[in-house]
């Protein structure tokens, strides 16, 4: 009862404040000031709405708010009334119930197998065929299907994860190379359930997958096995998975066969869901033929709520409010402030004006990809998405970074044609994807813009609290994306889309389980504490990540390297496709990258 009663006191208390809010809400003074900055940042990252977390009556608190002052300013809510819902995996467990026996074999759970997150709760008793790789590729230059003169029909398949080019993140398999992908594609044809296992060359190690990413499930049970264990199920083949990976691997051909082994499993995979929503509204241009045609602002409002293991925080022993200030209420800020000051100038708009904010980006980009895949516009007809995320800490280096200056031919012209005079310098790189809400946009063909201020020592901790934040560095910035936006939306001419880089993420694409940062490490000890970069290499991870020659690595996603030995231990338990904070010392200053792999 106490607890329901403190559940009302809070709704009853937020209601107030967001009804007194909303009633406030008035342009009385359009202009993007640092008063109104602080305000908005005040409120969304205050302890009371406890970390903004997707799912809970707080996060929805935040996206009420940030609703009320786009209705306040006078734009058309789409969607729901302005809220765009969807759920979200918040946890995943196995069950008591997973079992695998085949002949004498009783496998025992977490070291013989392992339910993937995305499996369906069944059970099911049939033979085993082995498919290879699981393709089925009919392109100019690759034609190869597993699947031909197969009959699969409510069986048990083996695949083999990965590629046959497992360290190339151009290859030609890459978008056939994803688990889950595999997994559709035997579902289709059939497959009633699916064992997957590591081949020597995609991870040595032959680590059982866990729980960490929270996927929807696929309708059917999907194990991942040990190598020993998928070598006992085709013993009599005669072969083995490391046989069956090198020649797969040289010959480029289909190594399928059936088996006559009758095998039983049971999957029980728990999840736990929630609602959340993205808030979405527009300004209407003026222009009686452009208004059809829109630029896309957004920033992700929710963050880590509490912390703790599994949420990305860099202190994940540690169960505290992550206020996020900087990431991400100082982009929601922006976002609000460029939505006041672009009504303010409807009549002077070509282009009508979309602005978002995401739900549930800390949870793998979950907002931005509903809506490029549930669009309430016209998808085709977003010209341009304008991504603010953590652009609250200008630092001494007075260093604004602006990604996917390559998606578009226009945009590094368009960026520095407003560069002079700002108090701070900008940092271009070409590259659509990146781990914010502009990569679902870049994926679907659309030119994007992502400004940041970059990582720091706060980022994902209890401390990115206000008291951190540049306001006069926030409005700075902020003044400058207004500026590029209006030169974008009012342009005669539209943006031309290139490709800059992979439209997905390593994580999606099955590559090598192992990953780098892309650099040639002192393996000579020559550095106590730390260690360091004696060479950056150009394109890879760390060089894009802001890493320099001579930077001394001392923690990756805050645990200390203090060695070689610990950099490998570190990397070892990182995944491709992973953003990772990395602490180095350079100089005599203390820098935190962060970094993609």
């Amino acid at each position: 009862m106490k607890l329901f009663n403190r559940l009302i006191t809070f709704s009853i208390t937020i209601g107030f404040i967001l009804l007194n809010n909303c009633q406030s809400i008035k342009i009385d003074n359009p202009e993007i000031t640092t008063e109104e900055l602080s305000d908005h940042i005040g409120f969304l990252a205050s302890d009371s709405l406890k970390g903004r977390y997707p799912g809970t009556p707080e996060g929805k608190v935040a996206a009420q708010y940030i609703l009320d002052h786009f209705k306040g300013f006078g734009l058309e809510p789409l969607g729901e009334d302005g809220l765009q819902y969807f759920d979200v995996v918040t946890s995943i467990k196995p069950g008591e119930n997973n079992s695998l026996q085949f002949e004498n074999f009783n496998g025992v759970l977490d070291k013989d197998f392992f339910p993937f997150p995305f499996s369906g709760n069944t059970t099911l008793t049939s033979t085993l065929a082995f498919i290879g790789y699981g393709f089925e590729i009919n392109q100019d230059d690759l034609i190869w299907n597993d699947y031909e003169n197969q009959n699969l029909q409510d069986k048990w398949v083996l695949i083999l994860r990965g590629d046959p080019e497992p360290d190339s993140l151009n290859s030609i398999f890459a978008e056939y190379s994803s688990d889950r992908d595999k997994v559709m594609l035997a579902r289709d044809k059939g497959v009633a359930g699916v064992f997957m296992v590591s081949g020597i060359q995609y991870d040595r190690q032959d680590e059982l997958v866990s729980m960490d990413s929270k996927q929807s499930s696929v309708g059917l049970p999907v194990i991942h096995i040990t190598r020993e264990t998928a070598n006992k199920m085709i013993k009599r083949s005669g072969k083995t998975i490391e046989e069956l990976e090198e020649k797969l691997n040289s010959t480029r051909s289909p190594l399928s066969f059936e088996t006559d082994l009758e095998i039983a499993a049971t999957t029980e995979v728990f999840q736990e869901e929630v609602q959340t929503q993205n808030v979405v509204a527009i300004l209407v241009s003026s222009d009686p033929v452009l208004q059809k045609e829109y630029i896309l602002i957004g920033g992700h409002y929710d963050h880590l709520g509490f912390g703790g293991i599994g949420s990305s925080s860099r202190a994940p022993d540690t169960i505290a409010i992550h206020n996020g200030a900087d990431d991400n209420a100082s982009g929601v800020s922006a976002v609000i402030e460029l939505a006041e000051k672009f009504t303010s100038e409807r009549k002077n708009l070509k282009r009508s004006i979309v602005f978002m904010a995401f739900g549930a980006e800390e949870m793998g980009l979950l907002g931005s990809k509903y809506f490029v895949n549930n669009p309430l516009i016209e998808l085709g007809q977003i010209k341009a998405m304008f991504n603010i995320d953590m652009v609250g800490q200008l630092n001494k280096e007075q260093s604004l970074q602006i990604g996917g200056t390559g998606t578009s031919a226009e945009a590094k012209e368009i960026l520095n044609s407003f560069s002079p005079g700002r108090n701070f310098n900008v940092a271009m790189s070409d590259e659509g994807y990146g781990p914010s809400d502009h990569a679902a946009f870049y994926g679907k063909d659309i030119p994007v813009f992502f400004f940041s201020t970059g990582a720091h020592l706060d980022y994902h901790t209890p401390d990115d609290d206000i008291d951190k934040i540049n306001f006069e560095g926030l409005k700075s910035v902020t003044d400058y994306i207004y500026d590029v936006v209006t030169g974008v939306t009012n342009r005669d001419a539209l943006l031309t889309f290139q490709e800059a880089g992979p439209k997905t993420g390593s994580s999606k694409r099955g590559r090598r389980k192992g990953v780098t940062l892309g650099i040639m490490p002192d393996f000579a000890g020559n550095v106590d504490k730390g260690l360091r970069a004696d060479f950056v290499v150009p394109g890879r991870p760390a060089e894009k990540g802001g890493m320099k020659k001579g930077d001394i690595i001392t923690a990756i996603n805050s645990m200390p390297v203090t060695n070689i030995h610990d950099y490998m231990y570190r990397l070892a338990r990182l995944r491709a496709g992973q953003t990772i904070t990395v602490e180095v010392k350079r100089g005599n200053k203390t820098e935190v990258l962060l970094i993609q792999l």
